[in-house]
């Protein structure tokens, strides 16, 4: 993976998380994950975005339902404490202060 798309995917996984701390229940689905994305500048395929989701959900930053092409995703509550910088993972882009 080069740089770029490591910096990508890590800002991506980022901007996931922080959006599904700010949803209601902490859920949304992968179609409306890629719009938040690529609204954010994090410019994003819904490949990329399932992608990063079963990634997130390896490391137990979110749990996946899977429902044929449609997948749930709700945040768990080291996904959050990631989203709000309270803990760190190389593999997410940590959330500059006061954001």
């Amino acid at each position: 993976m080069s740089d770029y798309t490591s910096t990508l995917a890590r800002h991506r996984r980022l901007t996931i998380l922080k959006f599904l701390a700010d949803s209601p229940e902490y859920t949304s689905n992968a179609s409306i994950l890629v719009e938040v994305c690529n609204g954010f500048g994090v410019t994003s395929t819904r490949d990329q975005v399932a992608g990063d989701l079963a990634w997130l959900g390896e490391q137990g930053f979110v749990s996946l339902e899977h429902h044929g092409d449609f997948i749930i995703v709700t945040a768990t509550e080291r996904g959050l404490e990631i989203a709000d910088g309270r803990a760190r993972h190389e593999g997410v882009k940590r959330p500059r202060p006061g954001t």
